[in-house]
């Protein structure tokens, strides 16, 4: 490792120059690189788009497009599910048709859709992961819960009226109540 004596310039390195840990951990930094494998509603949908029927049928009674994150994924679930529920087929070549039955494969929201179909479907996540995966986008949609709870109470703190804050703050926990049993249902392999 460089130690500063060295007298080749491109090899010094001081102090000064090191960077400093906050730089390090800066939470407002983003990482702007998105990759389909790694994130688990792309998962998700991959094993659901290989899923045997029976499989897929508990998946989609489990989930809905609210616990996505990502609107192109809560809109591809969407059409995968309306596949499940009415007996269809539901692979990729099958969801790929009824969007462009529907007029949904046209335009900038189309080809969104079209690439993230595409690069679901080659992810290669097994149907068996199927179950795991839901579990882990419910905790993603927990968790986000929260947040948006934390925002509408500080919201509520100043607009709504003082009569009404105690009752907004007893509907987010009846909400969040129902989410927590929720998510304790999938882990514990309840419908």
């Amino acid at each position: 490792m460089p130690t500063g004596d060295s007298k080749d310039p491109d090899v010094t390195l001081s102090l000064a120059t090191a960077p400093d840990f906050d730089d390090l951990t800066d939470n407002e930094a983003e990482i702007d690189e998105y990759s389909t494998a790694l994130d688990v509603e792309a998962q998700l949908l991959c094993s659901l788009l290989w899923a045997p029927a029976e499989s897929a049928k508990r998946a989609v009674a489990a989930l809905t497009s609210a616990d996505f994150y990502r609107p192109v994924n809560a809109a591809l679930f969407t059409a995968i599910s309306e596949l499940v529920e009415a007996g269809k087929p539901h692979n990729s070549a099958h969801v790929f048709t009824t969007l462009q039955q529907e007029g949904r494969t046209s335009g900038h929201l189309g080809k969104q859709l079209t690439k993230a179909l595409t690069d679901i479907t080659t992810i290669g996540v097994p149907f068996v992961e199927l179950e795991h995966n839901i579990a882990a986008v419910l905790t993603q949609a927990y968790r986000r819960g929260f947040r948006e709870a934390a925002r509408s109470l500080a919201q509520a703190a100043e607009e709504l009226p003082e009569d009404q804050l105690f009752e907004h703050l007893l509907s987010i926990g009846r909400e969040r109540r129902a989410a927590s049993q929720r998510l304790a249902a999938i882990r514990e392999g309840r419908p």
